[in-house]
């Protein structure tokens, strides 16, 4: 059985950092593309970032681009999202999601398997 279990969110001031995890089990981690989703109150489920099976490739969403860094680490089966200079508008339950293939993608309907999220709330 697959899970994603994410970890990290909180409450922090805006300007400030966090750091997401989400640790994969039940799959072969180093060949499955993984990438980040979020969902704010009142909004659709957004793509923030993505990585591919070795961790090479990354791409991110504009919103985000520069501010947030997505990494793995396969030995551990660990997914991250580092969000520095987090703003108001970042605030949302955020995802992690995977898919058997080795390159990563933007759609949500290009992923497998879901966490159950971790909130992230920006304000002061």
């Amino acid at each position: 059985q697959v899970q994603l279990v994410e970890s990290g969110g909180g409450l922090v001031q805006p300007g400030g950092s966090l750091r997401l995890s989400c640790v994969a089990s039940g799959l072969t981690f180093t060949t499955t593309a993984m990438a980040w989703f979020r969902r704010a109150p009142g909004k659709e489920r957004e793509f923030v970032a993505a990585i591919n099976w070795g961790g090479v490739s990354t791409y991110y969403a504009d919103p985000v681009n520069g501010r947030f860094t997505i990494s793995r680490d396969n030995a551990k089966r660990t997914l991250y999202l580092r969000m520095n200079s987090l703003k108001p508008e970042d605030t949302a339950v955020y995802y992690c999601a995977a898919r058997h293939v080795f390159g990563l993608a933007y759609g949500a309907d290009d992923y497998d398997y879901w966490g159950q999220g971790t909130q992230v709330t920006v304000s002061s």
